[in-house]
């Protein structure tokens, strides 16, 4: 059975108990997310909030021998299954999350009191268990914007092959204890500073069973109308070894490294406000911590939500509202399928370990985890914790209007910070292409080619902190008059991107206003004209997309068709290359 078959059944069968009773044990943490609190009672003896220097501090303090000596703890507990023992003391779930919930305490000690632990614990039957526990801890913000959120999180249970085998020794090392690690170090290393913005520490329980903890919190946040502004999710952040499978767009080739690129998945096309974290992450990244380290990593944004097939605990946050992207390794060493034929990898096996013994002396002299690697990727999260906790108001509203070759751009800014950015990118790619600095509310930018372009501006504020920025705008300019026929209807067939692609490409309809019409879809053919997958897809005013994955078909390298078909009647078509 393919894997993505099976993920489908899996979380039908993991998630057809609804959630109840969710709720912190200790209610002063929920109440803090909730606004109810007095911001001066958390301010330290000595305030600390220079961003420059907390991203420095981020840098030198991270420590990749605390991240090891956090997953030797971790990987002591036998098994973090969701269904495994919770009353012992030095084996499964239980003393995991209490040894969890300790470290977390002890930071807390350690600063005054000011970071608070709790459980999020809900009740729904999940292989048997009917009461669960996520670990949280919230460092109260201090500024005017106290009454909002930002959220690192990260799954501490593990797995074998079976989802509800309590017994298999899974140490999940990479698969993830290693988000886990980097979400307690980030907790040390950033309590003892000021933000304005609450910080949300947090680590789900049964992501291997459906993405439940996450569910948990997302949908609590929801029905507590929870101010939650970003969620960056680590799954899978420690290894730099590619296995003999993986998940696409996977890796090429068994026992290859890469430990210089990072994946973001995030959900939605590229304008979704997800994306847009992933850009201002990327931004935050590249002009604030590669500036202070030679070793800083490159970021990758990936178009689809997850690699094909799989999923992960950033899931559950978009459809209720809040933005939401997933930190994920270069590399993976396996696809979580050990069920397949020959698998060999460590993924989902009890060989997830954090290294090997290779001389037989009981000390692991080769590592699987590489913890300089991983002590990157805490960078890249505490800066843009540091930054989203610390970051201006964004712009309430922007309207781009065309102008002969290019655009006006109209910021509306209450707070008058008097200084703005504004982000260009065309339709092939999801990173920027320009960032343009202003302090007008009103800008003219000029020297466009013919095309369609993403616009959206943020604010500054006086230490060169963006906010985040606004939903993206798009128009096409011109530097002549349209000509082509098809064009004057306003409807658009955009070209493929990745294009050529090896895993799942996007295949997007921009459609200008509003038309008449009963069906469309996408028809995907061979060259030889042979039929091979249509998609229905809404012809709304904006960017309508489909996402056509390899995973789903059966068909081999070369060169594809894709058409847009209105009512029975091809309206333009378009070439795609499959290059796996």
């Amino acid at each position: 059975m393919k894997l993505i078959t099976t993920l489908c059944l899996f979380f039908l069968i993991f998630n057809t108990q609804a959630q109840t009773n969710i709720h912190f044990t200790n209610p002063t943490a929920g109440e803090i997310l909730k606004g109810n609190f007095n911001p001066s009672t958390y301010l330290p003896l000595i305030v600390l909030d220079d961003p420059n220097e907390i991203v420095k501090d981020i840098i030198n303090e991270v420590s990749p021998q605390n991240l090891k000596s956090l997953l030797e703890t971790m990987s002591g507990f036998h098994t973090r299954n969701t269904a495994s023992d919770t009353l012992s003391t030095t084996e499964g779930i239980g003393a995991a999350r209490n040894w969890a919930l300790d470290e977390f305490q002890k930071i807390s000690d350690e600063n005054e009191g000011r970071l608070i632990p709790s459980f999020l614990q809900f009740d729904q039957l999940i292989c048997g268990v009917s009461s669960h526990k996520n670990i949280v801890a919230v460092l109260p913000g201090t500024g005017t914007t106290y009454d909002e959120c930002v959220l690192v999180e990260a799954h501490y249970d593990s797995r074998c092959g079976t989802q509800c085998n309590p017994d298999c020794e899974a140490h999940g090392m990479e698969d993830n204890g290693s988000g886990s690690a980097l979400v307690l170090e980030l907790a040390r290393v950033l309590s003892k500073y000021s933000f304005d913005r609450s910080i949300i520490f947090m680590l789900t329980v049964g992501e291997e069973q459906g993405l439940v903890g996450a569910e948990a919190m997302s949908s609590w946040c929801k029905n507590n109308n929870i101010k939650l502004q970003a969620v960056f999710n680590n799954d899978i952040v420690g290894g730099v070894i590619c296995g003999n499978t993986a998940s696409p767009p996977g890796c090429p080739g068994e026992d290859l490294v890469d430990s210089t690129n990072v994946r973001i998945y995030s959900a939605g096309q590229d304008n979704s406000p997800n994306k847009q974290l992933a850009r201002w992450t990327k931004l935050q990244h590249e002009e604030m911590v590669r500036p202070n380290s030679e070793q800083a990593h490159t970021i990758n944004i990936l178009t689809p939500e997850d690699r094909a097939g799989r999923g992960g605990d950033h899931i559950p946050f978009p459809p209720k509202g809040f933005n939401a992207i997933r930190f994920t390794s270069a590399f993976e060493h396996g696809d979580g399928n050990p069920a397949q034929e020959n698998y060999t990898d460590r993924q989902h096996t009890s060989t997830d370990r954090l290294g090997l013994d290779t001389n037989g002396d009981g000390v692991f002299d080769l590592y699987y985890v590489d913890f300089n690697y991983l002590a990157r990727n805490a960078w890249i999260n505490g800066n843009a914790l540091a930054m989203a906790a610390s970051s201006p108001v964004a712009p309430t509203n922007i309207e781009m209007e065309e102008i002969p070759g290019g655009f006006r751009v109209s910021i509306d800014d209450p707070n008058d910070y008097g200084n703005y950015r504004i982000a260009i990118k065309d339709f092939d790619g999801n990173d920027w292409d320009q960032i343009i600095d202003t302090q007008d509310k009103v800008t003219d930018i000029n020297g466009f080619n013919t095309g369609f372009y993403h616009i959206s501006a943020c604010t500054v504020d006086e230490n060169g902190i963006e906010s985040f920025f606004s939903k993206e705008l798009f128009d096409n300019t011109t530097t002549s008059i349209r000509e082509i026929d098809y064009k004057k209807t306003g409807i658009h067939l955009m070209q493929n991107r990745p294009n050529p692609f090896d895993d799942v490409t996007q295949i997007a309809v921009v459609v200008e206003k509003v038309i008449d019409y009963k069906q469309a879809e996408i028809i995907v053919r061979s060259l030889d004209g042979r039929k091979l997958k249509a998609y229905d897809i809404k012809l709304k005013p904006g960017i309508n997309s489909i996402l056509f994955e390899h995973v789903s078909h059966d068909f081999v390298q070369g060169i594809y068709t894709y058409s847009l078909v209105i009512d029975d009647l091809v309206f333009d078509t378009k070439k795609m290359i499959y290059a796996f």
